[in-house]
């Protein structure tokens, strides 16, 4: 029989609401305190204790993105940008369509996207929370590209990321 960790038995602990509220806005800071190091799995045990409150996690920082959009930085620009983030109970996708200064979000794959990021949730949140590099998750599989690789890159700075 093997020992368990006390990190290993917090993890494996069922969630007593330690978590605490969710902003309904979360910025990184707010991420980097939920996700702390937790492992996938305890992440993805987040974001489902996490999913009755105004919709989760996910959806709370698709709807942040577009009041943290830089209309400055992505001047002149027009895309749709979609993530396909995965996790034990299916894929959610959503799209962030860019055009007139303007960034607007929602759950669907009604556009066609110039591009398509493939993500594990506990991967999205970490790159999200600034706990994940963007092009080191891109080349080591973690994060999956299709289509303009050169948008995918751009487009990390037409948000805040404060």
């Amino acid at each position: 029989m093997s020992e368990q960790t006390p990190q290993d038995t917090q993890e494996a602990a069922p969630s007593t609401g330690a978590a605490g509220a969710m902003p309904d806005n979360p910025g990184t800071a707010d991420l980097v305190a939920l996700i702390g190091d937790k492992s996938d799995d305890g992440i993805n045990a987040l974001i489902k204790e996490l999913q009755p409150q105004n919709g989760g996690l996910i959806k709370a920082i698709f709807e942040g993105m577009e009041q943290r959009f830089l209309p400055d930085k992505a001047a002149g620009k027009s895309a749709v940008i979609q993530y396909d983030i995965t996790s034990p109970e299916g894929t959610e996708s959503w799209q962030v369509a860019v055009a007139d200064g303007k960034a607007v979000t929602s759950q669907s794959t009604d556009k066609e996207a110039n591009v398509v990021l493939t993500v594990g949730a506990p991967d999205f949140l970490r790159l999200v929370a600034g706990k994940l590099n963007g092009v080191q998750a891109f080349m080591s599989g973690k994060v999956k590209l299709k289509g303009d690789m050169m948008l995918a890159q751009s487009m990390q700075t037409w948000f805040d990321q404060s």
